[in-house]
């Protein structure tokens, strides 16, 4: 019979593991309350969309046509809260109207309140996720 290490076990447990199904997805302190976890992952999103939403509205943009587009941000969320945006998806006409749209939400990230990363197995660790925006300008 061979004697297996706890390093072993841990390897073989960590392949077998969904990294993606996270136990606590991540969070603002404005969301902490919220008990069903389904809830406080949409209570993030919500609250990181209207944040970035409410600075571009700031921002008034300017375009020479209107411009109605569902922008797709991909982010990575670090372990120690270190929220980065990584792509964006949108139209070819949107990033013509407004290029330096990147630019803006990267500033928009800014702003934000503390970050809690997600939680899996009682650690904190890195996650990636999408979010969609509603873009309007006319």
């Amino acid at each position: 019979m061979k004697k297996s290490s706890s390093q072993d076990i841990l390897n073989e447990e960590l392949k077998a593991f969904n990294w993606t199904d996270v136990d606590e997805y991540p969070s603002f302190s404005s969301c902490d309350s919220i008990a069903v976890k389904q809830d406080r992952k949409d209570c993030f999103q919500n609250s990181l969309t209207l944040h970035i939403w409410e600075f571009l509205k700031q921002e008034q943009l300017t375009v020479t046509q209107d411009i109605t587009d569902t922008i797709v941000l991909n982010f990575n969320l670090s372990k120690t809260g270190i929220l980065k945006l990584t792509d964006i998806k949108m139209a070819h006409a949107t990033r013509k109207e407004i290029p330096h749209i990147e630019a803006l939400i990267n500033r928009s990230l800014d702003s934000l309140p503390q970050v809690y990363p997600a939680i899996k197995r009682g650690q904190h660790v890195n996650a990636a996720f999408s979010l969609p925006i509603i873009i309007n300008v006319n």
